[in-house]
């Protein structure tokens, strides 16, 4: 009889104990722990990865990728005709990705429609406009302070006093860069003149260079390519220029001096952190793509740096530094500016 008491007592207690082992919280699964290993993402861009906005966010997402952090499939050139929200609707009903990147501009509408049908997916567009609840995220190329010290060494490198800025529309996120180029060119030499030029497109090579050179006829010898086809106008004329969003020396290394860099890594590492961790939620990355985490930085000068005067050098760097630190703040200036500064 004792021996059979005690052996109810322990039947009793392992039912009980599986009873709270299933009610009590489960561990959230890793990417590592789920079915495929890891996260999907897809990307989607309007516009060719050539074009360096889009090619920033790929990068990203291929380091991820070659780090072993996620599964990456893109389509790129997708365009702004209506063919955005086909795609993505295809995309997740198809292939079901836990995360899509892309750019929304141009196509704001189009995202947020699939994005709303589809809540279980995280969406993280680059995008002018707000996040979403309670999947779409936003982000933008917030390089103006870097673009202010590309003003700087402008503004010190000319020789004829005329600096040419090429960009795509004059919308806020274009006009901030532009606004802190001409800023930081005024710094270093107030009596220059910037002149600039919007080509009304975010992807035509040969518009751009032919706005370029328009600008040189006009007595512009330094450019700051805001756009991609600048740098094929300066490196036919000799000219120093300026890339943009990438290290875009290699276009023309003895003569693209530096470039305003910006890296997606930090945003793609939170939001994928996110996601493995089930914490996802929308919001605005704006401070991922800043100096301060890593987003934003001067692209190194290259064999560029021998010919930049060394007192010139000297104060850009230690403006970087006051950046760094946050003891100086690059205004974010978005109104259009003029033709002529």
């Amino acid at each position: 009889m004792h021996k059979n008491r005690v052996l109810m007592i322990v039947v009793l207690a392992l039912f009980l104990a599986s009873i709270l082992g299933a009610c009590a919280p489960q561990a959230t699964p890793t990417a590592e722990e789920t079915a495929s290993g890891k996260l999907k993402v897809f990307g989607a861009f309007a516009t060719p990865i050539e074009e360096p906005w889009d090619g920033v966010i790929h990068a990203a997402l291929n380091k991820a990728k070659d780090e072993g952090k996620i599964d990456y499939e893109y389509t790129e050139n997708i365009g702004y005709s209506g063919d955005m929200e086909r795609i993505l609707r295809e995309v997740c009903d198809q292939k079901k990705p836990n995360i899509i990147f892309g750019d929304a501009f141009g196509n704001e509408e189009a995202v947020r429609r699939v994005a709303k049908d589809f809540p279980e997916i995280a969406f993280v567009f680059g995008s002018g406009l707000g996040p979403s609840d309670p999947n779409l995220s936003v982000f933008d190329n917030w390089i103006h302070e870097p673009a202010y010290l590309s003003g700087m060494l402008a503004g010190g490198l000319t020789k004829t006093g005329t600096i040419g800025v090429v960009g795509g529309y004059p919308v806020p996120e274009v006009n901030r860069l532009v606004n802190a180029f001409i800023r930081g060119a005024k710094e270093v030499n107030p009596e220059a003149k910037i002149l600039v030029t919007f080509i009304n497109s975010w992807f035509d090579p040969a518009a751009a260079k032919e706005a370029a050179l328009a600008q040189i006829d006009s007595g512009a010898d330094v450019l700051y390519a805001e756009r991609f086809g600048v740098i094929e106008a300066a490196k036919e004329k000799g000219l120093f220029a300026f890339g943009n969003m990438s290290d875009q020396n290699s276009l023309a290394s003895d003569l693209v001096v530096s470039s305003p860099v910006w890296n997606m890594t930090p945003t793609v590492e939170y939001v994928v952190n996110q996601v493995t961790a089930k914490v996802y939620t929308a919001q605005d990355l704006k401070d991922f793509s800043m100096v301060a985490k890593g987003g934003a930085s001067l692209a190194p000068f290259h064999a560029t740096e021998s010919k930049i005067p060394a007192d010139l050098l000297t104060k850009v760097k230690e403006k970087e530094d006051q950046i760094k630190s946050g003891l100086f703040r690059v205004d974010i200036d978005e109104n259009q500016p003029a033709a002529v500064n």
